[in-house]
């Protein structure tokens, strides 16, 4: 029932689709959280008095274009582009970043 709604939602024909969609999600997040750690690292140094809070919103400030731009990036190599570079488009768009997609 769930994945129905989802797939009609997503505009997704079939359960193939729909796991393969799950498998980019899952790399890209995993990919983009072992990337961001060392990059935010490198941003505001090994050894930084900051506040956790505030290390903590800056690996978000660096997490998020990360996972963008690895999102289209393993849509295109599993053949899901479309769906991956709208899914970018209304999430960016959400962010007020809707400009970078006028054409």
């Amino acid at each position: 029932m769930i994945l129905k709604k989802l797939k009609e939602r997503w505009g997704i024909t079939s359960n193939f689709q729909l796991v393969v969609i799950f498998i980019v999600f899952g790399i890209t997040g995993t990919v983009s959280a072992y990337i961001s750690g060392p990059l935010t690292e490198i941003i505001i140094g090994d050894k930084s008095d900051l506040n956790w809070i505030i290390r903590l919103l800056i690996r978000i400030l660096v997490l998020t274009p990360i996972y963008q731009v690895l999102l289209l990036f393993f849509g295109y190599i599993f053949f899901q582009y479309k769906f991956f570079y709208n899914f970018v488009k209304k999430f960016l768009t959400l962010l007020g970043c809707g400009f970078l997609f006028r054409e």
